[in-house]
C-alpha cells in the first residue's frame, strides 16, 4: 500500500474530527457566543449543508483539474477554515467558517477517493479505501473525544487550533507524497450520469440514507448536554462517552462491512431497527447514567453497522454513473446530518427537553424502515437499475443491450469509492 494512501487517511482524520467534534463542544460554544444550545447545534447542520452542496458540485467542478494540486488547494482551504473558526469573534463568522470548511472537506473526499483508487491495482482498491475510511473511524474514536477534552480543559477554540495543526501536517504530506495522477482522456458525460435521478430506487436510497443518518445525529448532536443536564454526569465524562460511541462505530463498521454484500436488506432492516430501539431506550432511561453510557456505545455500533449497506445500495442502483453516485451518497448522508440536528434543536426549543431528541431520532428511523420496506416491495434487488441503464444507453447513442453489459463491472470497480462525512464506503 503506497505511503500516499496513508497520507490521505491522515487527512481524513482531520476532516472527520472537525466534522463531528462539535457534538462535545456545544455547551461551551453556546456560552461563549451567547446563543442557545440549539443555535449552537446549527453549526453541525452548517457543516453538513456544506457537504451536501459541495459533494456533487466539486465532484463535477474538479474533474479536469490536476489531482494533487486540487488536494493541496482543498486541504489548505480546510485548514484556513479551522483557523477562522478558532478566531471567530461572532457566531455568524463561526457559522460561515463551518460552511467553507465543509465545502473543502467534500471536495477532498471526492478527489481523494479517486486518487487512492488510481494509485493501487484493482485488487487493492478496497484496502486503499479502507485506509482512508480508517482515518474517519479513528477520528470518531480519538479525534472527537480529544476535541471534547481540549474544549473542557483549554476552551473550545483550542480544538479548532488542534484540527488546524493536523491539517497543516496533512498538507505537508499531500504536497510531498502524493504523486502526479494522469487526468482521464475523456471527461465523463454528465448528461448520462444525471440519468440516475430518473429512477425511484435512487430517490428511495437517498431518503433511507438521510433518515438513517439523521435519526442518529438528531440525538448524538446533543449528547453532551444530555449527559450532563439529564444523566447528571460531570463534563469530564463527555470525551469518554464520545470515545465509546467511536469504539462502537469501529466494531459496527467491521461487522457491517463483512455481511452487507451478502445480506444488504437484512443489514438495513436489522441495523435501522436496532438504532430505533436504542434511541427509544435512550429517551426512556436518559437519567440513568449507566444506561446512557451503554446506549451510546450500542448506538455507535448500530449506526455504523448499517453504513456499508447504505453505500452499497446506492452503487447497486446507480453504479454505472459513478461520478454522481458517490457524490449523491455523500450528500444523502449529510442531508441526514443536517436535518437531524435541526429537528433535535426544534424539539429542544419547544421545551421538550434534551431527551426528546432521542424520541425525534427514533421517529426518523421508523420512517426510514418504512422506506426500506417500500424499496423491497418495488423490486429493490441488487442489480443496477434497468431504467438508468436504458437512459444512459440512449444518451450515449448505443443500444440498450450494449449499455446494460458494462454496469455490473463498473459497480464492482466503484463499490469501494464512496466519500464521506458522515459518508462512508461499502467497506466501512
Amino acid at each position: 500500500m503506497p505511503l500516499a494512501v496513508y497520507i490521505l487517511g491522515l487527512s481524513v482524520f482531520a476532516l472527520g474530527t472537525s466534522e463531528f467534534m462539535l457534538s462535545g463542544l456545544l455547551p461551551p460554544i453556546a456560552d461563549d457566543m451567547q446563543v442557545s444550545i440549539p443555535q449552537a447545534g446549527l453549526l453541525i447542520s452548517a457543516f453538513a449543508i456544506g457537504m451536501v452542496i459541495g459533494a456533487p458540485l466539486l465532484a463535477v467542478a474538479t474533474l479536469r483539474l490536476p489531482r494533487r494540486t486540487t488536494l493541496i488547494a482543498l486541504i489548505s482551504v480546510f485548514g484556513l477554515g479551522q483557523i477562522a473558526g478558532a478566531l471567530a469573534p461572532t457566531y455568524e463568522v463561526l457559522f460561515v467558517s463551518r460552511v467553507v470548511s465543509a465545502l473543502a472537506c467534500a471536495g477532498f473526499w471526492a478527489v481523494g477517493a479517486a486518487v487512492a483508487i488510481a494509485m493501487v491495482p484493482v485488487n487493492a482498491r478496497a484496502r486503499a479505501m479502507a485506509v482512508m475510511i480508517g482515518g474517519l473511524s479513528i477520528a470518531n474514536v480519538l479525534g472527537v473525544p480529544l476535541g471534547a477534552f481540549l474544549g473542557e480543559s483549554f476552551g473550545w477554540r483550542s480544538a479548532f487550533w488542534a484540527v488546524g495543526a493536523a491539517s497543516a501536517v496533512a498538507l505537508v504530506g499531500v504536497a510531498t507524497r502524493i504523486p502526479r495522477i494522469a487526468l482521464p482522456e475523456e471527461k465523463p458525460r454528465l448528461k448520462r450520469e444525471v440519468a440516475i435521478y430518473r429512477d425511484r430506487q435512487v430517490w428511495l436510497s437517498i431518503v433511507i440514507t438521510a433518515l438513517a443518518a439523521g435519526g442518529v445525529f438528531c440525538a448524538f448532536s446533543y449528547l453532551a448536554p444530555l449527559l450532563t443536564d439529564v444523566a447528571g454526569l460531570s463534563s469530564g465524562w463527555v470525551p469518554w462517552v464520545l470515545a465509546l460511541f467511536g469504539v462502537g462505530a469501529v466494531i459496527g463498521t467491521t461487522i457491517g462491512g463483512r455481511v452487507a454484500d451478502a445480506h444488504l436488506f437484512g443489514v438495513l432492516l436489522s441495523g435501522i431497527a436496532a438504532s430505533t430501539v436504542f434511541l427509544v431506550a435512550l429517551a426512556l432511561f436518559a437519567s440513568n447514567q449507566v444506561a446512557v453510557i451503554v446506549l451510546a456505545f450500542l448506538l455507535g455500533l448500530s449506526a455504523f453497522y448499517t453504513a456499508p449497506a447504505l453505500n452499497a445500495r446506492m452503487f447497486n442502483v446507480a453504479g454505472m454513473a459513478p461520478t454522481l453516485a458517490g457524490a449523491t451518497t455523500t450528500a444523502a448522508f449529510n442531508l441526514g446530518n443536517t436535518s437531524g440536528p435541526w429537528l433535535g434543536g426544534t424539539v429542544i426549543d419547544a421545551d421538550f427537553g434534551f431527551r426528546a431528541t432521542a424520541w425525534a431520532g427514533a421517529a426518523m428511523m421508523v420512517v426510514g424502515l418504512a422506506a426500506v420496506a417500500l424499496s423491497m416491495r418495488l423490486g429493490g434487488g441488487g442489480a443496477p437499475s434497468r431504467r438508468i441503464a436504458g437512459a444512459i444507453a440512449r444518451s450515449a447513442g448505443t443500444e440498450a443491450g450494449a449499455g446494460a453489459g458494462a454496469p455490473a463491472q463498473v459497480t464492482a470497480d466503484r463499490a469501494g469509492q464512496a466519500a464521506p462525512s458522515g459518508a462512508v464506503a461499502p467497506r466501512r
